[in-house]
Protein backbone atom coordinates (compact mmCIF):
# COMPACT_ATOMS: atom_id res chain seq x y z
CA UNK A 1 0.00 0.00 0.00
CA UNK A 2 1.09 3.32 -1.11
CA UNK A 3 2.13 5.82 1.52
CA UNK A 4 -0.69 7.70 0.03
CA UNK A 5 -3.07 5.60 0.31
CA UNK A 6 -1.99 4.46 4.20
CA UNK A 7 -2.05 8.24 5.12
CA UNK A 8 -6.08 8.68 3.63
CA UNK A 9 -6.75 5.57 5.93
CA UNK A 10 -4.64 6.03 9.38
CA UNK A 11 -6.10 10.48 9.69
CA UNK A 12 -9.91 9.47 9.52
CA UNK A 13 -9.15 6.42 12.34
CA UNK A 14 -7.25 8.48 14.53
CA UNK A 15 -9.63 11.39 14.37
CA UNK A 16 -12.70 9.06 15.09
CA UNK A 17 -10.45 7.41 18.09
CA UNK A 18 -9.94 11.11 19.58
CA UNK A 19 -13.35 12.18 18.89
CA UNK A 20 -14.55 8.55 20.91
CA UNK A 21 -12.12 9.60 23.79
CA UNK A 22 -13.34 13.12 23.98
CA UNK A 23 -16.93 11.92 24.19
CA UNK A 24 -16.10 9.44 26.61
CA UNK A 25 -14.67 11.97 28.94
CA UNK A 26 -17.92 14.06 28.34
CA UNK A 27 -20.18 11.30 29.60
CA UNK A 28 -17.94 9.75 31.98
CA UNK A 29 -17.49 10.79 35.70
CA UNK A 30 -17.86 14.53 36.42
CA UNK A 31 -14.75 16.04 37.29
CA UNK A 32 -14.31 16.52 40.70
CA UNK A 33 -14.83 20.52 42.08
CA UNK A 34 -11.82 22.11 42.93
CA UNK A 35 -11.39 22.93 46.56
CA UNK A 36 -12.86 26.65 47.94
CA UNK A 37 -10.32 27.87 48.93
CA UNK A 38 -10.75 29.07 52.66
CA UNK A 39 -11.11 32.89 52.84
CA UNK A 40 -8.56 34.24 54.81
CA UNK A 41 -9.88 34.78 59.10
CA UNK A 42 -11.01 38.04 60.25
CA UNK A 43 -8.85 39.80 62.50
CA UNK A 44 -9.33 40.82 66.44
CA UNK A 45 -8.66 44.07 67.97
CA UNK A 46 -5.44 43.36 69.07
CA UNK A 47 -4.62 41.54 65.94
CA UNK A 48 -5.36 45.03 63.61
CA UNK A 49 -3.32 47.07 66.26
CA UNK A 50 -0.66 44.87 65.07
CA UNK A 51 -0.82 45.10 61.62
CA UNK A 52 -1.73 49.04 61.84
CA UNK A 53 1.71 49.57 63.71
CA UNK A 54 -0.04 50.79 67.01
CA UNK A 55 3.48 49.61 68.65
CA UNK A 56 3.13 51.77 71.76
CA UNK A 57 -0.44 50.72 72.52
CA UNK A 58 0.17 46.90 71.66
CA UNK A 59 3.38 47.09 73.79
CA UNK A 60 1.31 48.36 76.95
CA UNK A 61 -1.87 45.97 76.19
CA UNK A 62 0.41 43.55 77.20
CA UNK A 63 2.14 44.78 79.93
CA UNK A 64 -1.45 45.53 81.55
CA UNK A 65 -2.18 41.54 80.86
CA UNK A 66 -5.29 42.97 78.69
CA UNK A 67 -4.71 41.13 75.55
CA UNK A 68 -7.15 38.14 76.00
CA UNK A 69 -9.84 40.94 77.26
CA UNK A 70 -9.73 42.81 73.71
CA UNK A 71 -9.45 38.79 71.87
CA UNK A 72 -12.30 38.81 73.39
CA UNK A 73 -15.84 38.51 71.75
CA UNK A 74 -17.05 41.86 72.56
CA UNK A 75 -18.19 43.81 70.64
CA UNK A 76 -15.55 46.68 71.80
CA UNK A 77 -15.20 50.01 70.24
CA UNK A 78 -11.39 51.64 71.19
CA UNK A 79 -9.76 54.63 70.69
CA UNK A 80 -6.28 53.56 70.01
CA UNK A 81 -3.68 56.62 70.67
CA UNK A 82 -1.55 56.69 67.95
CA UNK A 83 2.71 56.37 69.07
CA UNK A 84 3.30 60.06 68.53
CA UNK A 85 0.24 60.68 71.07
CA UNK A 86 2.06 58.41 73.33
CA UNK A 87 5.02 60.21 72.95
CA UNK A 88 3.96 62.94 74.10
CA UNK A 89 3.47 61.62 78.05
CA UNK A 90 7.61 61.43 77.39
CA UNK A 91 9.87 57.70 77.68
CA UNK A 92 9.98 57.98 81.25
CA UNK A 93 6.32 58.19 82.17
CA UNK A 94 6.06 55.18 79.65
CA UNK A 95 8.58 52.79 81.80
CA UNK A 96 6.95 53.79 84.69
CA UNK A 97 3.47 52.81 83.55
CA UNK A 98 4.80 49.33 82.69
CA UNK A 99 6.52 48.70 85.92
CA UNK A 100 4.20 45.83 88.16
CA UNK A 101 3.88 48.28 90.68
CA UNK A 102 1.55 50.33 87.84
CA UNK A 103 -0.08 47.77 86.61
CA UNK A 104 -3.48 48.45 87.40
CA UNK A 105 -3.21 52.54 87.24
CA UNK A 106 -2.15 51.20 83.61
CA UNK A 107 -5.12 48.80 82.87
CA UNK A 108 -7.62 51.66 84.38
CA UNK A 109 -5.80 54.13 81.52
CA UNK A 110 -6.45 51.46 78.73
CA UNK A 111 -9.60 50.70 80.32
CA UNK A 112 -10.29 54.85 79.72
CA UNK A 113 -9.85 53.98 76.20
CA UNK A 114 -12.43 51.11 75.35
CA UNK A 115 -15.75 51.33 74.91
CA UNK A 116 -18.23 48.16 75.23
CA UNK A 117 -20.41 47.63 72.02
CA UNK A 118 -19.62 48.65 68.26
CA UNK A 119 -20.10 52.33 68.11
CA UNK A 120 -19.18 53.81 64.67
CA UNK A 121 -18.36 57.19 63.17
CA UNK A 122 -21.91 57.68 62.31
CA UNK A 123 -22.93 57.07 65.90
CA UNK A 124 -20.41 59.19 66.90
CA UNK A 125 -21.36 61.81 65.35
CA UNK A 126 -24.63 62.17 66.70
CA UNK A 127 -23.64 62.71 70.32
CA UNK A 128 -22.29 66.23 70.80
CA UNK A 129 -23.01 67.17 74.25
CA UNK A 130 -23.08 63.52 75.41
CA UNK A 131 -20.93 60.71 77.15
CA UNK A 132 -19.79 57.33 76.59
CA UNK A 133 -19.65 55.11 79.66
CA UNK A 134 -15.90 53.54 79.23
CA UNK A 135 -14.87 49.45 80.29
CA UNK A 136 -13.11 52.21 83.17
CA UNK A 137 -16.49 52.81 84.62
CA UNK A 138 -15.88 56.48 84.32
CA UNK A 139 -17.48 58.40 81.19
CA UNK A 140 -15.82 60.19 78.19
CA UNK A 141 -17.06 63.58 76.61
CA UNK A 142 -18.19 63.93 73.49
CA UNK A 143 -17.98 67.52 70.93
CA UNK A 144 -18.54 67.42 67.55
CA UNK A 145 -18.36 70.39 65.93
CA UNK A 146 -17.78 70.78 62.06
CA UNK A 147 -18.23 66.91 61.30
CA UNK A 148 -14.87 66.84 63.90
CA UNK A 149 -14.91 64.43 67.23
CA UNK A 150 -13.42 65.78 70.31
CA UNK A 151 -12.89 63.57 73.35
CA UNK A 152 -12.55 65.08 77.13
CA UNK A 153 -12.36 68.38 75.21
CA UNK A 154 -8.69 68.15 73.99
CA UNK A 155 -8.31 64.83 72.02
CA UNK A 156 -9.32 64.74 68.10
CA UNK A 157 -10.35 61.63 66.38
CA UNK A 158 -8.00 61.40 63.55
CA UNK A 159 -9.80 58.58 61.28
CA UNK A 160 -12.29 56.39 62.30
CA UNK A 161 -14.18 52.64 61.60
CA UNK A 162 -10.87 50.99 61.20
CA UNK A 163 -12.87 47.34 61.22
CA UNK A 164 -11.77 44.33 63.58
CA UNK A 165 -13.84 41.22 63.93
CA UNK A 166 -14.76 42.29 67.62
CA UNK A 167 -15.24 45.70 66.98
CA UNK A 168 -14.04 48.66 65.74
CA UNK A 169 -11.36 51.43 66.28
CA UNK A 170 -11.11 54.96 65.89
CA UNK A 171 -7.21 56.79 66.04
CA UNK A 172 -6.58 59.93 68.51
CA UNK A 173 -4.15 62.14 68.60
CA UNK A 174 -3.75 61.94 72.19
CA UNK A 175 -4.05 59.60 75.46
CA UNK A 176 -7.03 59.95 77.20
CA UNK A 177 -6.74 60.12 81.37
CA UNK A 178 -9.57 58.94 83.45
CA UNK A 179 -10.44 61.18 85.73
CA UNK A 180 -9.14 60.79 89.79
CA UNK A 181 -11.12 58.63 91.90
CA UNK A 182 -11.96 60.13 95.26
CA UNK A 183 -9.57 57.47 96.70
CA UNK A 184 -6.55 58.20 94.62
CA UNK A 185 -7.32 62.21 95.42
CA UNK A 186 -4.64 63.65 97.95
CA UNK A 187 -6.23 63.44 101.22
CA UNK A 188 -6.81 67.18 102.95
CA UNK A 189 -3.98 68.00 105.03
CA UNK A 190 -5.55 67.87 108.79
CA UNK A 191 -6.99 71.41 110.37
CA UNK A 192 -4.60 72.95 112.91
CA UNK A 193 -5.06 72.35 116.13
CA UNK A 194 -5.49 75.18 118.53
CA UNK A 195 -5.44 74.73 122.09
CA UNK A 196 -8.50 75.92 123.89
CA UNK A 197 -9.01 79.44 125.61
CA UNK A 198 -8.50 79.03 129.02
CA UNK A 199 -11.47 80.58 130.64
CA UNK A 200 -10.76 83.88 132.41
CA UNK A 201 -10.10 83.30 135.90
CA UNK A 202 -12.88 84.58 138.28
CA UNK A 203 -11.52 87.79 140.50
CA UNK A 204 -12.74 87.26 144.02
CA UNK A 205 -15.52 89.62 145.12
CA UNK A 206 -14.02 92.43 146.65
CA UNK A 207 -15.21 92.86 150.66
CA UNK A 208 -17.59 95.63 150.99
CA UNK A 209 -15.18 98.50 152.92
CA UNK A 210 -16.15 98.11 156.30
CA UNK A 211 -17.69 101.20 158.55
CA UNK A 212 -15.90 102.92 160.88
CA UNK A 213 -17.44 101.89 164.74
CA UNK A 214 -19.74 104.57 165.78
CA UNK A 215 -18.45 106.50 168.57
CA UNK A 216 -20.59 106.92 171.68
Amino acid sequence: MSSRMLRWVLVPIVALAFSGAVTAQEHGQPAKPEAKKEEPKAKDIVEVAIEAKFNTLVDLVKAADLVETLKGKGPFTVFAPTDEAFAKLGKETLEDLKKPANKEKLANILKYHVVSGKVMAADVLKMDGKAAKTVEGAEIKIAVKDGKVTLDGKINVTKTDVAASNGVIHVIDGVLMPPAKPADKPAAPPAEHKPADKPAEKKPDAKPAEKPADKK
